[in-house]
């Protein structure tokens, strides 16, 4: 008589399957909860980094959003002084080779700032030195005084200011340069742009309360106040392109989200190009300076000929803006203060 192989019970030969249910449900459960944990992440999650790109036909770059900062500001003074689009590339150049257009408290020996000053040799307090307008405006009055400095080879031109230990040095960024400045002198419409997440914490205007006297109770410390986001924005377009744009609060737009407004107007009779252009191209100029100070300015839309830039949609640049915009006029809104 046969022996029954093992598994086998009377004459049913068919092995028997193993059931996991229990199992199965706890896969599929940790599925979905990966699943769930990813959208979350995705969707949290900004993935698009900070910062700043230059693209036009002839070619493309990048910058963080304090380079750019910096960038437009020396362009901003350069169009205040009516210097053509030369001086930017040439300005911007030397301060890619000597701070990588970063606002250095610390350099060679005793040198700060944009273009590396030394407060030693004349340039100024450190203080000063380190504020980018008069940085720019103390390299600018060196430029204009070299003969010819349009005509020069830009590394000469540079040097002829800087008297650096290597006068070879600035030729290398003068294809960046030409390019950033083109975008930073509007010649490149809608070419810069950048990407802003979070606005930068406002700086609480100085306390000028007077110093409680001697034996008196201390008074409890108050909070100071912070900034009005228009004014500083006025006040640094009036610091930086002095008579060339002229800002007014209070504009009404029908560009969505634009309650809080500046309207900045550029004058086409400060730019050193006479075209037909002059007017579109000092606009975009400032619409660019506007873009790479959105995150410590608050701005969070910026309306300029048929296109609008806004912080919350920035990964997608510059879009088609059909109504609320003009070329007379480069319309700012401003977040409340204390909103990121």
């Amino acid at each position: 008589m046969a022996r029954k192989r093992r598994g086998e019970q009377g004459g049913d030969t068919a092995p028997r399957r193993r059931r996991r249910p229990l199992r199965a449900v706890l896969v599929v459960l940790l599925a979905l909860v990966v699943v769930a944990v990813g959208l979350y992440w995705l969707r949290d999650t900004k993935l698009t980094p900070e910062g700043c790109t230059v693209k036009t036909a002839s070619g493309e770059g990048t910058l963080e959003i304090p380079q750019a900062a910096n960038a437009a500001t020396i362009a901003a003074v350069a169009h205040s002084r009516g210097l053509p689009d030369r001086a930017v590339t040439i300005s911007l150049a030397t301060a890619m080779q000597e701070s990588k257009i970063r606002n250095l408290a610390g350099g060679d020996r005793d040198s700060v700032g944009l273009f590396q000053q030394r407060p030693s040799q004349g340039w100024g307090t450190v203080e000063q030195i380190m504020d980018p307008v008069y940085a720019t405006n103390k390299f600018l009055d060196g430029l204009v005084k070299v003969p010819g400095y349009t005509r020069l080879p830009l590394t000469d031109a540079a040097q002829q200011v800087q008297k650096s230990g290597y006068p070879q040095a600035y030729a290398k960024h003068e294809t960046k340069a030409t390019l950033l400045a083109s975008a930073l002198t509007g010649r490149e419409a809608g070419a810069l742009n950048c990407v802003v997440h979070d606005f930068a914490a406002p700086e609480p205007e100085p306390d000028d309360t007077a110093p409680t006297a001697i034996g008196s109770p201390a008074a409890p410390a108050a909070a100071a106040p912070l900034p009005d986001r228009v004014q500083v924005l006025s006040d640094r377009v009036r610091r930086e392109f002095g008579r060339t744009v002229t800002p007014a609060a209070g504009y009404t737009s029908t560009v969505k989200g634009a309650e809080q407004a500046v309207s900045l107007t550029p004058d086409p009779a400060a730019s050193t190009d006479a075209g037909p252009d002059a007017e579109r191209q000092n606009g975009w100029e400032v619409a660019h300076w506007a873009v790479t100070q959105a995150q410590q300015l608050g701005i969070e839309t910026i309306a300029y000929d048929g296109k609008v830039w806004r912080k919350s949609k920035s990964e997608g640049g510059w879009k088609p803006q059909p109504t609320g915009t003009s070329t007379k006029l480069v319309l700012v809104s401003l977040a409340p203060v204390g909103k990121s």
